[in-house]
């Protein structure tokens, strides 16, 4: 499940939309899909493989440098300032090639007949193309690729491909209108395969029920004014969203607290329990924890502030840190400390011997020496007991909501509008 969406980003102008256009563009009106640029891996060396489909490597400039047959293998790699590309055939011998400006386009073609054209990096299959770059002393692999055939497999990696198509179909249009606000020109690529963006695990997360969400929606779109909205979502809120303004800069007109319906969600409430070794790492500038104090929430009640009581002082932490520091679902969450219980088998009281010399006894008698069934052993440490609700942020559609709603029989028209108070649903147009 997706769930950090931090920051803000300025929207896409789309004042070309026409203003009651609700359905699917029709096929022979359709402009060319957008083109996104998703970050696949960053490492110092990567591994492709050439499936059922030929795949070519080429310098950018429209000249195939390398051709790899089917089974074959491609490691690259760093070499000074140049990339270093290493072709390994099952019937040929090591080939390797060196691109001095650090870059390398891989295409995939059409397999043996008529299969579908993919390449396989770090075993995970991908549609579209490949940029690879160096980045520093890393390799960045970038897919290019348009925008529906991205979304199955979004759709797939972020919903139960299960779950009614109402949920999966609110699913696309949020994945498409948060991929599409996120286009940089000017950056290198424009998401990340992980939930610092949106998941994004390839072919295998797509199924017939994805494809069919996304195929639906086509180019439908989330727009508030004449922009793209910021169409961020989570797991689970635990009953209630949050203002986008309680625990983030802006407060944005769409994104507005509203009832949630996640009960069936399995982290609608949740408890944890933190030991106090866990304690001790997670608060290591005051030696642990045996007091947390929640000193201000939003309007939802997720902690915006919170003091941290420990042997060696205090700390005062957002609810964010709280949430890292601890592991937290989210932070809409309250504190209780266990006191430790008693041991029922004391240690055994350590030796006398010494104690009844004459040196024990005068050391005993003036104070010097504490006697052993006198010392005072320290407290054992508390554990931490969280009760919770919910998982991620909470700002935006709710994805456990979403598939409460669509059990009501609700359509993902309904879904968005309910999450996104204001925004309007419509074709993208050519952008």
């Amino acid at each position: 499940m997706s769930l950090l969406r931090f920051g803000w980003r300025a929207g896409l102008p789309l004042a070309l939309l026409p203003a009651a256009v609700a359905a699917p563009v029709p096929m022979e009106a359709r402009a060319p899909a957008p083109v996104v640029r998703v970050l696949l891996q960053e490492a110092p060396s990567l591994e492709l493989e050439a499936g059922s489909s030929t795949l070519r490597l080429g310098d950018g400039a429209g000249r195939t440098l390398l051709e790899l047959a089917p089974g074959a293998r491609l490691r690259l790699f760093r070499s000074g300032s140049a990339l270093e590309a290493r072709l390994e055939g099952p019937a040929s011998a090591p080939r390797r090639l060196s691109l001095p400006s650090g870059q390398a386009w891989i295409d995939p073609a059409p397999g043996q007949g008529g299969s579908e054209a993919v390449l396989t990096l770090q075993q995970r299959r991908y549609r579209g193309r490949l940029l690879v770059r160096s980045e520093g002393d890393r390799l960045q692999a970038i897919n290019l690729i348009d925008i529906e055939s991205y979304l199955p497999s979004v759709v797939g990696s972020e919903m139960p491909a299960s779950w009614p198509q109402a949920a999966l179909r609110a699913q696309a249009v949020a994945a498409r209108t948060y991929a599409l606000r996120q286009r940089r020109p000017a950056a290198p690529f424009d998401l990340k395969a992980t939930v610092a963006s949106q998941v994004y695990k390839g072919v295998e997360a797509e199924t017939d029920s994805t494809r069919e969400a996304v195929r639906s929606t086509r180019s439908q779109v989330l727009v508030h004014g004449s922009a793209l909205i910021n169409a961020v979502f989570h797991s689970s809120s635990g009953g209630l969203t949050e203002n986008s303004g309680d625990i983030w800069r802006q407060q944005l007109p769409y994104l507005v607290s509203v009832p949630d319906f996640d009960q069936a969600s399995p982290v609608h409430a949740w408890q944890l329990r933190v030991e106090p070794d866990k304690l001790t790492r997670a608060f290591r500038e005051i030696d642990g924890a045996f007091r947390i104090e929640v000193l201000s929430t939003t309007s939802s009640g997720r902690i915006r502030q919170a003091r941290v009581t420990g042997p060696g002082g205090t700390l005062v932490l957002t609810g964010a840190e709280m949430r890292q520091r601890l592991g937290l679902r989210s932070t809409l969450a309250r504190f209780d400390f266990e006191a430790p219980k008693a041991n029922p088998f004391p240690p055994p009281l350590p030796s006398l011997q010494g104690l009844f010399t004459p040196e024990g006894i005068r050391s005993l008698a003036s104070g010097i020496v504490q006697p052993p069934w006198q010392t005072p052993r320290p407290a054992a440490a508390p554990t931490l007991l969280v009760s919770g609700r919910g998982y991620g942020h909470g700002v935006g559609m709710s994805q456990w909501g979403a598939y409460g709603l669509a059990q009501r029989g609700e359509d993902y028209r309904q879904i968005l509008r309910h999450y996104y108070q204001g925004a309007q649903i419509l074709p993208y147009p050519s952008l």
